[in-house]
This record gives structure tokens, sequence and C-alpha cells, in this order.
């Protein structure tokens, strides 16, 4: 689920940044970060949009 797999690379992202990794790999873990974060909001939209109230 993507819930997660975000849970997931924040913790490793996390891990970087106390690690003191280098710079490109914390940035490479913060730029998939921000996909998955976007795509999770998108995918909120889209479920969102499909709601359909009935009337009578």
């Amino acid at each position: 689920m993507l819930n997660d797999e975000i849970c997931k690379l924040r913790d490793k992202l996390n891990k970087s940044i106390e690690r003191g990794d280098d710079y490109s790999i914390t940035y490479q873990l913060s730029v998939e970060l921000d996909e998955l974060i976007a795509q999770y909001y998108k995918n909120l939209k889209k479920s969102k949009k499909k709601v359909v109230w009935i009337t009578t």
C-alpha cells in the first residue's frame, strides 16, 4: 500500500540524515518520498471524485 511505502521511505530518509550520508543519497531519497506523497494525494483526489451521491 502507498502509505506503507511512504513510511518506509521516510524512515530510510531520516536514517540517511542521521548517519550523515552523502548529500546526493539524501537528496534522492527526498525526491522519491516527494513523488510518493504526490501520488498519494493524486489518488486521494481521484477517489473523492468517484463518490456518487444518490438522492431520491
